[in-house]
Formats: C-alpha cells, structure tokens, sequence
C-alpha cells in the first residue's frame, strides 16, 4: 500500500472561476476579465493559497472594489465559493482508491474555498491527511511544498505517488524523487502502472 498526494482541483472537483466573475463584476465582458485577472490568476490569489491575506481581507477587497457590484460580504463570499462540481467518476474512482492506498489531500487552496468543499460534499473529509497550502504556505510548483510532506512524514519518496492536473506540479514532485500522474480522468487514473506500484519495495 503507497500513499497517494491527491489534488482537489480538475481532480476531485471541476473548478470554473466565470459564474464567481459573472456574478460579481459591475460590468459584462471586460469587466468579468479584469475580476479574472485580478483575482482569480493573480499574485493576489497566489497569497490567498499561501494564507499571507486573510480570507476577511480578501472579501473586503472584492466588497470595496469599484470593478464589483454594490453587495455585502456574504454575497462575495458565496460566489467566491460556490465555483466547484464533483469530477464525473470521483465518488467511486477515491472509493477504489482507498482499497488500496492512502490518501493525502494535497492542494494550492484557500479557507474559504476548502471550508465549503468540506461542508458541501461528504467524500471530501475522512482522507488520511491534509497537505492545504493556506496551512504551510508553499505552492505544489515549487519542491520545497513536497519536502515539506516528506519531513512532515519522515517517509521515502518511493513511497508517494502525486496525482495532479498541472504538468509544472508534476515536475516539482519529481524533483523531489516522488513519482507523478498527470490527471486525465478516473478511468485512466485507475489503470496507471504507476499507481498499482507505489510503494512497492524495488
């Protein structure tokens, strides 16, 4: 039995940022791109991920922008977070999983965002560890997020598998001496020879 680092994103749930533009810019078209640049692909968003701005900072920010419609807290709040849908085959595909690995949520991912996905969908708790970038504060591109897990473990990198939907995160796993899966869909993850032989002794 390996341990699988199992990302949230594209992976356990769909993640689409344009109904949180939609719903919030003052302005159609150009105004939802600007909210996308500004918030959703941004430094800004990268020190949300890392926990450097509070997630009642950000909602300020986004309540007090004049690019955003005149609404409370509440209302950036929830469309801020209701961006997700479960990937098609999730359910059973961590069911299957769990037969026969360990799951280790490893995510770039924000309070604000993982509260929710916990409190909306049950498959998303009881994994045996959170790996959540707002707790430590590295991002899955750079290495230093997978030493982390290795230091925190005190386990072989032989011994873990990264399961991701962005080629950069896969080669900084790698560079660490961890093996990858670029995601595609469940069906293919389940039939990877790398995941039937993580942590397997060579």
């Amino acid at each position: 039995m390996g341990i699988v680092l199992l990302d949230i994103g594209n992976v356990i749930v769909s993640v689409d940022f344009e109904p949180f533009c939609r719903a919030v810019a003052r302005d159609g078209g150009a105004g939802m791109e600007a909210i996308r640049s500004r918030y959703c692909d941004s430094p800004l968003k990268d020190r949300l991920d890392r926990g450097m701005v509070a997630p009642g900072e950000f909602l300020g920010m986004l309540a007090d922008d004049p690019m955003t419609v005149d609404r409370p807290r509440s209302f950036f709040r929830s469309a801020w977070q209701q961006i997700f849908t479960p990937v098609p085959g999730c359910v059973d595909g961590l069911a299957r999983l769990r037969e026969r690995h360990q799951i280790w949520i490893m995510s770039d991912t924000d309070p604000l965002h993982f509260t929710w996905l916990l409190d909306t969908y049950p498959f998303m708790r009881g994994h045996d560890r959170y790996f959540l970038s707002f707790e430590h504060g590295l991002l899955k591109r750079e290495p230093e997020a997978f030493l982390h897990v290795l230091d925190s473990s005190g386990l072989a990198p032989e011994q873990f598998v990264l399961v991701d939907d962005r080629p950069v995160n896969i080669d900084a796993c790698r560079r660490c001496g961890m093996k990858g899966i670029l995601f595609g869909n469940w069906t293919d993850l389940h039939a990877s020879p790398l995941l039937s032989g993580v942590g397997r002794q060579p």
